[in-house]
């Protein structure tokens, strides 16, 4: 039986801005001096690669796309001859960020008071040491767009390989998505890279990435960095498994479709 598409949705908000961001960061560039021809692209590129990949692209993404084109073809018009000096179109872009920065950067700290403070403020001094119980590492302290970056150097490998070598059988979602709650019930934590083989072809590696995804969605691993720019790891949610093996519990992966 064929196995009915899935739509990756994450338990994160990723938006447009949080892309421009990422590439901005990633290409080392002021948000003052977008190379907007060299952003539009990549863009366009990641775009492509979502939904490829089934991931959710909200109409959010396809305006800000839309805008990137506008803005890179006002920038191809000759200039115009004027007492006045014109706008540079690039601040319809970097005006949104800024303003995007503040408000995350005042989230980032709102998440980082005390619990009792995000609802009620009291007077006294504030004690910035989170609460005992809320150590648990969250699904995803990186970006969705880390996280591609990562996937993409595994299919570049892949690619590469699959030109000289015969590709393994793939197997299905489904199974992809069994094998790997397999192994986080005795893998506790893995790197990331550790749960793609290249050698079994660029299908496989696609099949592997999604089984990750929905398995973080469904709330049994969490994916992590330690440190900037450190390797991205995966980590098992024991009490998940517990739950998912109780036989009166509903099956968490029933949305992936009928089992095959």
């Amino acid at each position: 039986m064929e196995e009915a598409p899935v739509q990756v949705k994450l338990p994160v908000f990723e938006g447009p801005l949080d892309l421009l961001l990422h590439l901005i960061h990633k290409n080392e560039v002021d948000i003052y001096d977008i190379p907007v021809h060299t952003i539009t692209q990549q863009y366009l590129e990641y775009l492509d690669l979502m939904k490829a990949l089934n991931i959710e692209v909200a109409g959010e993404f396809l305006v800000m796309a839309a805008t990137l084109i506008q803005i890179k073809s006002k920038m191809l018009l000759p200039a115009q001859e004027s007492d006045q000096e014109e706008e540079d179109p690039r601040m319809e872009l970097a005006l949104p960020l800024l303003e995007y920065l503040r408000f995350k950067e005042a989230a980032q700290w709102l998440e980082g008071r005390p619990w009792l403070e995000r609802d009620v403020f009291s007077r006294g001094e504030n004690d910035d040491v989170a609460p005992q119980g809320q150590e648990e590492r969250p699904l995803f302290n990186l970006s969705l767009f880390d996280l591609i970056d990562a996937f993409r150097e595994v299919m570049d490998r892949a690619a590469q390989i699959q030109e000289m070598t015969v590709p393994l059988e793939t197997v299905s979602l489904n199974d992809r998505i069994a094998e790997l709650m397999d192994l986080f019930r005795t893998e506790v934590n893995l790197r990331f890279t550790e749960l793609f083989d290249p050698r079994s072809g660029l299908s496989a590696v696609i099949v592997t990435f999604l089984a990750i995804l929905e398995l973080a969605r469904l709330g049994f691993i969490q994916i992590f960095q330690e440190a900037a720019f450190s390797p991205i790891r995966l980590a098992s949610r024991p009490e998940a498994f517990v739950v998912a093996e109780d036989p009166g519990e509903p099956d968490l992966a029933a949305p992936l479709g009928e089992p095959l």
